[in-house]
């Protein structure tokens, strides 16, 4: 089997014995502004994609939470940076969703700027969480925003949601086009197919997140 083949979505893999990573994440805090941001704690992983790339029903997904982050028919209703409390102390952010051209031309670059502020300089993130729908992986802006954070030199992994909507060939092609484009970034730039309706993806996803969770920190905020 192709190394290809070999990642592609399948039911969860992990024991009954190993606990959930995200299971039981619960709200702590939103920020509109880089002053309400809560003060650096433990290990942030940050969620960003395109509004509509389904970025709040991966979340769920893996909290295994029906409303954690907000979900609506309307793109672009998530104004505010998230954050969200793990058992293991870490945390995850949900970021705004970018791409949504109804969204007023203001709202639009005050997200820029906190977003912007947040992923640039936040010490506690130990990586980006790049959500895509598999039909349309690597967009515009999708590299516009890898550009940018490339200078962090964190890593990178990108969940092709909507996997189920493929089949088994167009996920193979998907999957490794996705790679292929991602590798121009560097090494420490993975992605994997996810699905929020078959759940198909889990594991894989919490493992890499995982390790990006034992990464040291880099200091102290500045």
């Amino acid at each position: 089997m192709s190394k290809i083949s070999a990642s592609l979505p399948s039911p969860e893999t992990r024991s009954p014995e190993e606990p959930s990573l995200f299971e039981g994440a619960t709200y702590l805090a939103s920020a509109h502004s880089l002053r309400d941001l809560p003060p650096p704690a433990g290990p942030e992983l940050a969620f960003a994609g395109r509004s509509n790339a389904g970025k709040s029903s991966a979340i769920n997904t893996l909290a295994r939470h029906k409303r954690l982050a907000f979900t609506s028919k309307l793109p672009g209703r998530t104004q505010l940076i998230n954050f969200f409390g793990l058992k293991s102390g870490a945390l995850l952010v949900d970021l705004p969703g970018y791409g949504y051209a109804k969204v007023p031309r203001n709202v639009r670059d005050h997200w820029g700027g906190v977003v912007s502020a947040y992923l640039g300089g936040r010490t506690t993130l130990r990586g980006l969480v790049l959500i895509m729908d598999a039909r349309h992986p690597l967009t515009e802006l999708d590299q516009q925003l890898l550009d940018w954070f490339a200078p962090r030199r964190l890593p990178v992994h990108a969940l092709l949601t909507k996997s189920d909507k493929l089949s088994r060939r167009e996920g193979v092609d998907a999957l490794a086009g996705a790679r292929a484009g991602l590798a121009k970034w560097g090494p420490d730039h993975s992605a994997q197919l996810f699905s929020s309706l078959t759940r198909a993806g889990v594991a894989e996803a919490e493992a890499t997140f995982r390790r990006w969770l034992q990464t040291p920190a880099e200091g102290p905020e500045g």
